[in-house]
């Protein structure tokens, strides 16, 4: 193998101490190599965790992102709903312990009385009580297929949500404001429909095989070789389920002995892939080049724990688009950061491919960077590209690794042919090689709908967290009541949301999440927009205090909070 940063990787070559000579500060980092040394006095923005660039000479043009207080009377409130929430549930679970109410969930029989409980943990406690009384709001069974509209199955609940029935009614055209469908590939008709047809004629539905044994068709390759080109690297794989991508590869790059710094809002499947890989792993605060850079240093200087010895590996693990706050990764700095202290870089790119940048080509290509400043590019397909699996792309010694040690390659079963054949047809669509301008025309109809979608919820007084480029649009609910009331009012309206709340968000950050489309008319937006304003004044969840929208005056309006 050549001596390739995949290689390095791979090799488990160890990261270097800092040079000699260089003044200690009293808690062991290093003065005078911080890349983004700020000496002046910090005053505190109006909004929190925003998160100023510290090095604009990196970027290319404004990177505005919004992430407004929660006031303090509706965190207050939204604190004593939970509470009462709390005791009216322990409450129940005493009713339900004498027979008074019938108990609906898992119970530990009686001779396992004097065992450690199985059901009795927090989480439990959260399902039977809290989320049990909104359960309506999600799981609703669809019917067509998810694209700017869809047709949900009706269904009813006689008994709080613990059970459905269908009423065999279907209710049409509902507004879908929840679906990644990002760029509008999901559909049933057009060319990427025709041609998945096609495949399934010529293939199958199915391979049956792993990839390694009878399952490697020339439709796979065909389309890693197209995901390689697309995103500008070596070479490529692809796998047959986005959240294995993650799960199952980062296992296979880093072991004991190695450094994971991992985003703190990071998916679940980087998670669980950092916990299966059995290496140390260490969280930085969301997008906060400070706090990475900290850990970096620390790691150089410090260490492993107990012995000092250098680590093998240290690897940065961030998102292009995070999903929940709909914010986007400072990628040049954390690039910067990467070079400067001879780590690595894994970014997922999941909600961010075929979303951002002039070509679709992720937030690599929305900040105008090169892709190999980025060791191992992940992403999937199941957004944009309105199919299924992922990839992950880099140098051809990494994917060549990763074809012999990943689980994910030697035991899951080769991605369906029709699915591989959607990929392609969407993929070549969208970098314009199908002859038309049809991609062009979706993506600069996605920046326009983004754009406009979010500067009217501002406009109306919502609070909405995320950057001005993201198409995932976080609004805040807050409050228990409201998670249930505000989908619920918006189905009566023909509009289908997403609302989520804890575990999944901070208690009191429940919120409604809205991906905008490239198949969304603006006459669908106006009216989701009239919809969201009239539930919203309802049930009272216009909460900014914001007089006007943050200035778009560049570098000079953000940098001016840094003060003497």
């Amino acid at each position: 193998m050549t001596e390739s940063s995949a290689n390095k990787l791979l090799n488990g070559d160890a990261c270097h101490r800092t040079a000699n000579g260089r003044k200690l500060s009293k808690n062991g980092f290093v003065k005078n190599h911080c890349l983004f040394e700020q000496p002046q006095k910090y005053r505190r923005p109006r909004e929190k965790n925003q998160n100023v660039p510290h090095n604009s000479s990196l970027y290319k043009k404004p990177f505005l992102e919004s992430f407004e207080e929660t006031p303090l009377l509706v965190a207050v409130l939204t604190y004593m709903g939970y509470g009462i929430l709390t005791i009216f549930g322990y409450l129940r679970d005493f009713l339900r312990h004498w027979n008074i109410e019938k108990c609906h969930v898992a119970r530990e029989r009686e001779e396992q009385k004097d065992f450690v409980p199985l059901y009795q943990d927090f989480e439990n406690f959260y399902t039977r009580n809290l989320y049990m009384r909104i359960r309506d709001n999600w799981n609703r069974p669809i019917c067509s297929v998810p694209g700017a509209k869809m047709d949900l199955v009706e269904r009813v609940s006689h008994d709080y949500n613990w059970t459905f029935e269908h009423t065999g009614k279907v209710v049409k055209d509902v507004i879908n404001m929840g679906s990644y469908n990002y760029l509008g590939f999901a559909e049933n008709t057009g060319a990427c429909a025709d041609a998945a047809i096609e495949s399934t004629q010529k293939y199958g539905a199915g391979v049956g095989s792993t990839r390694c044994e009878m399952g490697n068709l020339d439709i796979h390759e065909e389309l890693e070789q197209l995901v390689a080109r697309f995103l500008g690297v070596e070479s490529s794989m692809a796998f047959g389920m986005g959240f294995a991508t993650n799960s199952m590869n980062i296992p296979a790059l880093t072991g004991k002995g190695c450094l994971i710094l991992s985003d703190e809002l990071n998916h679940a499947s980087l998670v669980l892939g950092a916990r299966l890989s059995g290496s140390t792993i260490r969280v930085f605060k969301h997008n906060n080049m400070q706090s990475l850079e900290k850990l970096l240093r620390d790691a150089i200087v410090h260490g492993q724990p107990r012995t000092h010895r250098p680590w093998k590996k240290i690897l940065i693990v961030v998102e292009g688009i995070y999903s929940m706050e709909g914010s986007i990764v400072r990628l040049p700095e954390v690039i910067a950061l990467k070079k400067r202290y001879k780590a690595y870089l894994y970014l997922d790119e999941a909600h961010s491919i075929g979303a951002l940048g002039p070509n679709g080509r992720g937030v690599v290509d929305y900040f105008g960077l090169d892709p190999k400043d980025v060791d191992i590019m992940m992403g999937t397909f199941t957004k944009s590209f309105g199919a299924a699996g992922g990839y992950i792309g880099g140098k051809k010694e990494l994917i060549d690794y990763l074809r012999c040690h990943s689980h994910s390659a030697l035991y899951a079963t080769s991605m369906s042919p029709p699915v591989a054949q959607q990929i392609i047809t969407s993929m070549k669509i969208i970098m314009g090689e199908d002859g038309t301008g049809l991609g062009a025309d979706r993506l600069r109809q996605l920046s326009e709908n983004t754009t406009y979608f979010r500067r009217k919820l501002r406009e109306m007084g919502f609070i909405i967290y995320g950057n001005d480029d993201s198409p995932v649009v976080p609004m805040m609910l807050y409050m228990p009541a409201k998670i249930g009331a505000f989908g619920r009012e918006m189905l009566k309206r023909n509009i289908g949301t997403v609302v989520v709340g804890f575990p999944a968000t901070p208690i009191i950050e429940s919120r409604a999440r809205f991906c905008v489309s490239a198949a969304h008319t603006r006459e669908m937006l106006d009216t989701a927009l009239g919809a969201i304003s009239e539930v919203g004044d309802l049930l009272q969840l216009k909460y900014s205090r914001r007089e006007q929208p943050l200035p778009s005056l560049g570098w000079m309006a953000e940098e001016s909070l840094l003060q003497d």
